[in-house]
């Protein structure tokens, strides 16, 4: 009887040693997508080329394969074959969907900076960005101290006004805020007139212009009112969950996958209208892929 008793304890301590770490101490997002079998992706429908939709609207981008690549690596942590979901996000309700736990991973085009990670936890940074604006030629538009009294396009929870209006040529402005709802609907409030200039990340608004109808009308002009590293996002204080993504792109950044894919989306032609961006890499960016990190965007504008 003692026999089969220390033998079962012994079959027992020999299953918990092979039993892997994770099924015991799962948590967090990792739990969450274990439990539901299902990945939620927010995506972005017009953050070109890092995150928008293709002429059959499935999202594409820079930062979706990034994504992709996280996903595949959660997969494999979890040992799951799990359903990715695609969930659009706004500029607005971007954090609130994170922080609620209806989307688990956040593949767009969102800044780090302190103020959010106050409230979400990012990636070490996938790409960098200067916030300044996009004008039609035509308009003689070339810096922030010519668009007192005049429209400014901008789009709904995005910081581009407040930088506006504490950039020293842009205190005394008195310009006329009017709101996008996401990039593409501010772009055609400039494209119809309805704003003489639209003020964002400037990867942004050249896959806007390179996309739009007459791209040659089109200038980014102006100071540069932000640099800005931009990052996946997810919940904070998941550290098991962070790790992956981490891990998975220092790995593409070993290996030279992130500058091959940074070649794919910003230098060749890409869909859906297989226009070249031709938007090279910022000094920001490739000191970054030497020395990755998630600071958050004060770190670059330290004055």
């Amino acid at each position: 009887m003692i026999y089969r008793f220390r033998l079962s304890l012994f079959l027992l301590a020999g299953l918990l040693a092979t039993t892997p770490a994770f099924a015991q101490e799962l948590s967090g997002t990792l739990k969450k997508v274990k439990e539901s079998g299902t990945i939620v992706m927010g995506i972005r429908e017009s953050s070109y080329p890092l995150s928008y939709l293709d002429d059959k609207q499935q999202p594409i981008g820079y930062h979706i394969e990034i994504c992709n690549k996280i996903v595949e690596a959660v997969k494999r942590e979890l040992e799951a074959n799990l359903k990715v979901q695609h969930q659009p996000v706004t500029s607005q309700n971007r954090i609130p969907l994170v922080t609620n736990g209806t989307v688990d991973i956040e593949c767009g085009s969102t800044t780090n900076n302190e103020a959010r990670q106050k409230q979400v936890a990012f990636a070490v940074t996938t790409f960098v960005t200067n916030v300044r604006m996009v004008v039609k030629k035509a308009s003689g538009i070339t810096s922030l101290s010519q668009l007192d009294g005049k429209p400014v396009a901008t789009t709904s929870g995005t910081t581009s006004v407040q930088l506006m209006r504490a950039h020293e040529k842009g205190k005394n402005v008195n310009f006329k805020e009017v709101y996008g709802k996401d990039h593409a609907d501010s772009f055609l409030l400039l494209e119809t007139d309805r704003a003489v200039a639209f003020v964002m990340d400037d990867n942004l608004l050249a896959g806007l212009v390179t996309s739009s109808k007459n791209p040659q009308e089109y200038a980014i002009v102006g100071e540069v009112l932000n640099i800005e590293p931009i990052a996946i996002m997810m919940r904070k204080d998941d550290p098991a969950f962070k790790k992956i993504a981490d891990d998975t792109i220092r790995g593409l950044i070993k290996s030279g996958e992130i500058e091959k894919l940074y070649n794919k989306w910003f230098l060749s032609p890409i869909p859906p209208k297989n226009v070249n961006m031709n938007f090279a890499m910022s000094e920001t960016l490739k000191g970054l892929i030497k020395n990755p990190s998630d600071a958050p965007a004060e770190f670059y504008n330290k004055k």
